[in-house]
């Protein structure tokens, strides 16, 4: 679904509609430029047997405080988890969304290495965890 396909359609069965532009950044798609570049780089960086994942199939890894999350990159060599990245952009208001990413950060990185830590991703050695906000 596209951003305006998503901001057209939103509200149609409840009423509710996102606030001021929330509705830019709700719809998903919004970052998949920088998503294809970073895909992009890993490949042409020649890690070997590189599978890099950006779809939904391959890059929902398992958590330690919840289930599973689904990471906008990951990447795999040789069996082993190279690197994940979750990419987030901001529309609007900058104190509280800006406030928002920074605890998703935060509790997303803290999931990701206690999983790590309790042996969730072995026999991979220390993955590279990535956040690009924007």
């Amino acid at each position: 679904m596209t951003r305006g396909n998503q901001k057209a359609s939103q509200g149609v069965k409840t009423g509710a509609k996102d606030a001021g532009n929330r509705g830019a950044v709700t719809g998903g798609k919004h970052a998949d430029g920088f998503v294809t570049l970073i895909a992009n780089i890993v490949r042409s960086a020649g890690l070997p047997d590189a599978m890099v994942r950006t779809r939904k199939v391959g890059r929902t890894l398992p958590g330690h405080f919840r289930p599973t999350k689904d990471w906008d990159i990951a990447i795999i060599s040789g069996g082993d988890l190279v690197a994940v990245v979750e990419v987030k952009s901001q529309v609007g208001s900058f104190g509280n969304n800006f406030n928002n990413r920074v605890e998703e950060a935060l509790g997303n990185a803290t999931d990701f290495w206690t999983a790590y830590k309790k042996g969730t991703f072995s026999p991979s050695q220390k993955p590279w965890l990535g956040y690009l906000f924007m």
